[in-house]
C-alpha cells in the first residue's frame, strides 16, 4: 500500500460546511482513481449537521423536520458536528473489493486509539463501529422502574425512546450502563477507491443524537471520549493519536483482493 497522506480540512472555529467536505472528497475520489495522487484521508470538524445512509428508514429520521443531508454511503441516519472528529480515508483497494476488511481496518485504528486514551471499546456482531459494551442486562438499573426484560424499545415495534422522555435518550446509554456507541463507520467503494469513513466522538454535545434513531439501533446509544474518561479531551489531543494508528493500520495491511467463490460443475456421470 502507498504512503497515507493527511489532509486537515479545518477544525473548530474553521469547522467544515458538509456539502463542502463532501464535494472534496469527490475531486479527491477522482485524482485517486486516475493516480494523480495517492491515499489520502481528509480529517475535520463538520457543523452541526444530519446525514442519512442509503438504508435510513423514514422513521428514523427527526420528528420535527430538521433537515437531513442524504448522501451516497452505506449504513443509516447519523449526526455530525463539534466534538467529533471526521475522517474520510480515500484509498485504491484491491479488486474484487472486500468492503469488510475495510472497515474492519477503521474499526481496529480507532479501537487502538481509545485503548491509548484507557477506554476499552470492541466490535458489536452485526453493527459496524466501535462500542463501549455495557453491563449484563440483569445488572443494569431499571428504567421507569421496570425491569429491562420488559424493554419497550425491544419488544415494541411501535415504540418511540424520542417521545418517552430522557429514560430512553441514545445521549443517556452510560447511564442506563448499556452498549453504546463511540464510533460510527460508514463507507462507499466506487471504482474501487473508497470514500466517506468514520465519525468519532471525542466531546460532542450527544444530545443532538436524541432527535434521530442513531444508525437505526433503538436498543443502545452513543458515547463520547470525554464522557467515559470522565474528563474534558479535546480533538487537538486525538488528532494526532488517530492518524498514527490509522497509518499503522492501514499502510501495514495486507491487501488481498475479496475472494470470489464460484460454483464448480458437476462432474460427467
Amino acid at each position: 500500500m502507498t504512503e497515507l497522506r493527511f489532509v486537515h480540512l479545518g477544525f473548530g472555529p474553521e469547522s467544515v460546511e458538509y456539502t463542502e467536505a463532501w464535494e472534496e472528497q469527490r475531486r479527491v475520489h477522482a485524482a485517486r482513481f486516475a493516480d494523480e495522487t495517492g491515499d489520502t484521508c481528509l480529517l475535520l470538524e463538520h457543523d452541526p449537521v444530519y446525514t442519512a445512509g442509503r438504508r435510513t428508514d423514514p422513521s428514523e429520521r427527526p420528528l420535527d423536520g430538521t433537515p437531513v443531508i442524504d448522501v451516497d454511503r452505506g449504513g443509516k441516519i447519523t449526526w455530525h458536528g463539534p466534538g467529533q472528529l471526521v475522517g474520510y480515508p480515500i484509498m485504491k483497494l484491491p479488486r474484487p473489493v472486500d468492503v469488510v476488511a475495510h472497515v474492519r481496518r477503521l474499526e481496529e485504528a480507532l479501537i487502538r486509539t481509545a485503548a491509548e486514551f484507557g477506554v476499552e471499546t470492541t466490535r458489536v456482531e452485526g453493527r459496524s463501529g466501535v462500542w463501549v459494551l455495557g453491563d449484563p442486562v440483569e445488572e443494569r438499573p431499571r428504567i421507569g422502574g421496570l425491569s429491562l426484560d420488559f424493554d419497550p424499545r425491544i419488544g415494541d415495534d411501535e415504540f418511540d425512546a424520542r417521545l418517552n422522555g430522557p429514560e430512553y435518550a441514545p445521549s443517556n446509554a452510560g447511564q442506563r450502563r448499556e452498549d453504546r456507541k463511540l464510533a460510527a463507520i460508514g463507507i462507499r467503494v466506487a471504482k474501487g477507491v473508497t470514500m466517506h469513513g468514520f465519525s468519532f466522538n471525542v466531546n460532542p454535545d450527544s444530545t443532538w443524537f436524541d432527535r434521530i434513531i442513531p444508525c437505526g439501533i433503538r436498543d443502545a446509544g452513543v458515547t463520547s471520549l470525554s464522557y467515559e474518561l470522565g474528563r474534558e479531551v479535546t480533538i487537538a489531543e486525538v488528532l494526532p493519536v488517530v492518524e498514527r494508528h490509522l497509518k499503522d493500520v492501514l499502510e501495514h495491511a495486507e491487501l488481498k483482493p475479496r475472494e470470489v467463490e464460484r460454483e464448480t460443475a458437476p462432474a460427467a456421470g
